[in-house]
């Protein structure tokens, strides 16, 4: 049993890091950015100044960076080192993580728009209502400004600085509070039984809300994933106030951001801070879970959605470890590699950094560096603006970032293709595990076609999400048919899925009929 825990909390550790670290990673360039070429001054320009203003403005900033609530802290470091206010950095810290265009664009397709924008304005209110409270009651002092004795020469010794100040992120406190937040992880997944929250979140239980609430907040949860659950609960006719509380609590914070909290602003502080941000975000969960339920769900009785927060092994599991390797190295996405490659490069250089040079001389030799003299075609741009563009640049590629993530449907129906027939050779032949391994991939795909669909349409037709939705049914019934290993039923339902499958790829490539209702009938 002991063994069960200990491998089950190292899975859920590692699943989280990895995928964690693209945005960790784009949090530690954001907060280079704002340290080396916005400077201390050019980020409380950036954020405002103070008061309902800078308030405003971290909320908005925070919609368009994509970072999670681990990578958001090394941003929230610097923003405590910029001076700004309290609040206006808490509030970034918890609006960041919730949505970036990526998505918001998945949760507007696959969700109820009303519902993701009405999340939206409640996040506005919470950041808000507890920023501006933060700041009335624990205002922040004048220290000394910093600006002039940081300033770094343009050109190549500012592209350094802010390569170095990189490296030394990675092995600095702020990644302290990263493995902090992700042992919070490892710990829920501990105290959590196996499947122990598939029946957690029903909307007609008057505790689902604090129960959620209560998970949330040691949870971890990419944006991306947030959305994947929201959209999960709303198909399963589960309870809108749980869904909200797990995106403000499980998605805006983890148990590192909290360590870093107290450590800055002391326990009584961050005890304040929590209680009225649990108090208002209960309130706002009440308050939605009638009106924005969705009509016509019939609701399932449970859920898959949080099975991530749960062990990893049931209690027949025979070898853990070979079973840790396995799903961790089975379920890592392409894009996970690339950023887990990079990162350990990144981490060889930042040791090497911190070893060779713990004083930081190097960073003293880049400021007290005299200028270049200047060439005939030389035109300097300063540091903040670059900065701006920087910021701006990055935003757009997370925009354009949606056409990657999003391919065109033709490819994505060449992805589904091959996973339909691993999905139907597992189910035929009764390889439970291969089956398992890629059902919830092969679900992920369907809902992509559609937001690929929306985002280069700008609609997705009903006739489109009919057949989606009647795939996903057949798929959810294979996937229960495989966890209770009933071979005769999963050959049936496999046969099903491929069938529905068929007909979902010629609802999008064929011409869309007028009602959804004229093809109703080929689908048993």
């Amino acid at each position: 049993m002991i063994q069960l825990l200990f491998w089950g909390a190292i899975l859920r550790f590692c699943q989280a890091g990895v995928a964690a670290i693209p945005t960790i990673m784009i949090g530690i360039l954001v907060a280079a950015i704002f340290r080396v070429w916005l400077g201390p001054a050019g980020t409380r320009r950036l954020f405002g100044g103070s008061g309902m203003k800078s308030l405003f403005a971290a909320w908005l900033i925070g919609m368009l960076l994509p970072v999670c609530s681990l990578g958001v802290i090394p941003v929230a470091m610097e923003l405590r080192r910029a001076k700004l206010s309290g609040g206006t950095i808490l509030a970034f810290a918890l609006t960041a993580p919730l949505f970036n265009p990526i998505s918001v664009l998945y949760g507007l397709t696959l969700s109820d728009p009303l519902v993701i924008i009405t999340f939206s304005f409640c996040s506005l209110v919470i950041v808000t209502g507890c920023g501006w409270l933060w700041d009335r009651f624990f205002p922040t002092a004048e220290t000394e400004d910093l600006e002039a004795s940081e300033q770094i020469p343009e050109g190549w010794r500012r592209l350094l600085a802010t390569a170095t100040f990189g490296l030394r992120q990675v092995t600095g406190p702020a990644m302290g509070y990263v493995i902090v937040g992700l042992l919070g992880v490892a710990l829920l997944s501990a105290i959590l039984p196996y499947g122990s929250l598939q029946q957690s979140a029903e909307h007609d239980d008057p505790t689902a809300i604090l129960f959620m609430t209560a998970i949330a907040i040691p949870a971890y949860a990419t944006p991306m994933v947030a959305m994947v659950q929201l959209a999960s609960m709303f198909a399963h006719g589960n309870s809108v106030g749980a869904a909200f509380s797990l995106l403000a609590l499980g998605a805006g914070a983890n148990v590192g951001l909290i360590a870093w909290m107290t450590q800055s602003y002391g326990w009584s502080r961050t005890a304040a801070w929590f209680g009225l941000l649990i108090g208002i975000v209960v309130g706002l969960a009440y308050s939605v879970d009638g009106p924005l339920y969705p009509q016509g769900v019939e609701p399932a009785g449970h859920t898959h959605a949080f099975d991530g927060y749960c062990r990893p092994f049931s209690a027949g599991t025979a070898n853990p470890i070979t079973a840790t390797w396995t799903e961790l190295t089975k379920k890592i996405a392409p894009h996970e590699k690339v950023a887990v490659m990079l990162f350990g490069v990144a981490l060889l250089f930042a040791i090497g950094l911190r070893l060779a040079d713990p004083q930081q001389r190097l960073e003293s030799w880049l400021r007290a560096a005299p200028p270049a003299a200047p060439q005939k075609f030389d035109r300097t741009i300063p540091g903040p603006v670059l900065g701006a563009i920087s910021l701006v640049g990055l935003v757009i590629t997370s925009i354009a970032g949606c056409y990657l993530y999003y391919p065109p449907p033709h490819e994505i129906f060449e992805e589904m293709r091959a996973i339909n027939a691993e999905v139907i050779y597992g189910a035929r032949t009764a390889h439970w595990e291969v089956a398992q391994h890629w059902i919830p991939i092969y679900d992920d795909w369907s809902r992509k076609l559609e937001v690929s669909q929306f985002l280069r349409s700008g609609e997705v037709e009903p006739y489109h999400q009919y057949k989606g939705q009647v795939f996903r049914e057949y798929l959810e019934r294979l996937e229960h048919a495989v966890e209770d290993e009933d071979q005769e039923l999963a050959k049936e339902l496999s046969s099903k899925v491929g069938a529905s499958y068929t007909r979902l790829r010629k609802s999008y490539l064929e011409p869309v009929p007028l009602s959804p209702a004229i093809n109703a009938v080929n689908d048993p």
